[in-house]
């Protein structure tokens, strides 16, 4: 098996990523060498994604090879770090060289669009399943944080909410609408294979935000880690959640429920002081929206449409073990 683990790495993933001047030694050694800029913090994550579990074995190579990579991407973007550096631990059935070729692919063109350099990692063969580590860099106060939310401050998440969850749930067999058409189920499907990280976005807004987390097991579960952590609570207006324009043709109780509770869109929720979030949400107006407020009541309300749609709201979110 060792030979053809060094044959895969060297066939498929050695010349994967863009060469970074502050990566001293790559691929081929026991370690990798890297040189931080100095004054930057390195923010480090790691996700897993087992078959059967965060996807479904029948997925393109090219799309889970996207995914793997996004998903690590919005942890970096949720502290407002660059990418930097990546490694990935990939475990295989067997050798499919077609498959490894789309793999590669799907995760070459999302590291080379975000500048970000495989470093390193491992194959070996069992079960498939897709470990990435991420490392970014950052100036120390200006990374965002789960515990820097103050009461006032205005709640703001990016993109729209809820697409990723519509998709798995028809895919699952438990949901199915006449009024989606081929292209609104088309669009929900990649909002769900082919996340879009929002680093960019994050680093636009670096040095204007402090408190931010991505969007992975749903709104009111996520936006609660971040309440927790800082010590608030929060309000928010049910009717102010942005819906795509294929969500918009749902009946109402099952596009708020999915935007609220479904994980998997990889979007950004953040807080801005009231100071400067109107200036923020003129700014960015066609990439993010304002959907509620930090208070000091240590509670997260929900207002708006919540007795009228008899919504049943889960905050817990997405647990491996629940």
């Amino acid at each position: 098996m060792s030979r053809s683990e060094f044959s895969i790495i060297e066939s498929y993933f050695a010349d994967l990523s863009p060469q970074r001047r502050d990566t001293l030694l790559a691929i081929g050694d026991d370690c990798a060498l890297l040189m931080p800029t100095a004054g930057q913090a390195v923010a480090i994550s790691m996700d897993t994604l087992v078959s059967g579990v965060h996807f479904f074995g029948d997925v393109s190579p090219e799309k889970l090879g996207h995914k793997a990579l996004a998903v690590n991407l919005s942890d970096l973007a949720a502290m407002g770090a660059t990418p930097a550096w990546f490694t990935l631990a990939l475990t295989l059935p067997d050798l499919d060289e077609s498959w490894l070729t789309g793999f590669a692919g799907g995760l070459s063109a999302l590291a080379n669009q975000h500048q970000i350099q495989l470093v390193g990692g491992d194959t070996t063969q069992g079960p498939l399943s897709i470990t990435i580590q991420v490392h970014g860099l950052v100036e120390p106060g200006k990374a965002f944080r789960r515990d820097a939310a103050k009461p006032g401050d205005w709640i703001f998440v990016s993109g729209t909410l809820g697409d990723a969850g519509v998709a798995l749930q028809t895919k699952l067999g438990n949901f199915k609408s006449p009024v989606l058409s081929e292209t609104d189920q088309q669009f929900l499907n990649a909002r769900l294979e082919s996340p879009t990280p929002r680093n960019q976005l994050a680093e636009k807004l670096r040095g204007q935000i402090l408190s931010a987390i991505d969007i992975s097991d749903g709104l009111l579960a996520d936006l609660q880690h971040l309440l927790d952590a800082s010590s608030v609570g929060a309000e928010i207006n049910i009717s102010a959640l942005p819906l795509s324009q294929a969500l918009q043709k749902l009946p109402e109780n099952i596009a708020y429920q999915q935007a609220l509770t479904a994980g998997d869109d990889y979007e950004l929720c953040f807080t801005a002081p009231a100071e400067t979030a109107p200036q923020l949400a003129e700014a960015f107006s066609d990439e993010i929206t304002c959907i509620g407020v930090i208070n000091d009541s240590g509670k997260l309300t929900l207002n708006g449409l919540d007795r009228e749609l008899g919504l049943s709201i889960n905050k817990a979110g997405y647990d491996h073990f629940s």
